[in-house]
């Protein structure tokens, strides 16, 4: 089986496959970079991944994963990585991207989890991505409340986005900037999830340290301390021992 990296460093065991994993951030926190590395640490490890990016443009995206060691055209081309965007319809813009999501509505969005395939703007795989191997990521899927009223958006997250990964056998990770929406979007989410990991940043003297931890997993024992992050040259984001 592929490896979550940093989630299943502090973990007893594999992440469940079909699970939900909630992540909140501080706006100035190395969710990003962690996310990226993620998705990197992944496909190295035989799996799948589809990134769907809500808050960058996907060439952002294509650079820093080639800055982390993944070859992107090749891994785009085998169907191992699939950059989603979403970002380029906030813009007001059509984008050129393989895979986009056209609107952010709730009632497209409905729609778009009720069909087989993920929306594209050019030439749909023979199949789905189903199965323990494929692991999707969303850098920050509260963005959609910026189109949307909290409510819908919350029956949304549990009626198409939740059931998703469990429908498709698959492990999905998802964020949300903290301090921006109300308590009860937070909740809401929080109750539907097998895990949530926080990241923030905190002030120490006259340096900022980079924190993780997993504040709660269902289905795995899981170290539940905060931890001190590394970021590397290539801003790969590891554990410090």
């Amino acid at each position: 089986m592929p490896r979550i990296p940093l989630i299943e460093d502090l973990t007893k065991g594999p992440v469940p496959t079909s699970s939900n994993v909630l992540v909140e951030f501080d706006p100035a926190s190395q969710w990003y970079n962690a996310s990226l590395t993620i998705a990197v640490g992944w496909v190295k490890s035989g799996g799948v991944s589809s990134y769907n990016v809500y808050d960058h443009p996907p060439e952002d995206i294509r650079l820093q994963l080639k800055r982390l060691g993944l070859d992107v055209e090749a891994s785009e081309t085998e169907e191992k990585l699939r950059i989603i965007d979403h970002y380029t319809h906030q813009l007001g813009q059509k984008s050129q991207e393989k895979y986009a999501i056209p609107s952010l509505k709730v009632a497209d969005l409905s729609l778009g989890y009720s069909r087989p395939t993920i929306p594209a703007t050019g030439s749909l795989p023979p199949k789905p991505w189903t199965g323990p191997d494929v692991l999707r990521i969303a850098d920050d899927e509260s963005v959609i409340l910026r189109f949307n009223d909290e409510k819908s958006f919350v029956d949304l997250w549990r009626t198409r986005m939740i059931p998703s990964a469990r429908s498709r056998k698959s492990t999905a990770i998802s964020a949300a900037v903290k301090g921006v929406y109300s308590e009860y979007v937070y909740r809401s989410m929080e109750a539907s999830v097998d895990g949530i990991i926080d990241f923030k940043l905190e002030e120490a003297g006259e340096e900022t340290i980079n924190l993780m931890r997993i504040r709660s997993m269902r289905n795995v024992g899981f170290d539940s301390r905060w931890h001190r992050l590394r970021v590397g040259e290539n801003f790969d984001v590891t554990l410090e021992r």
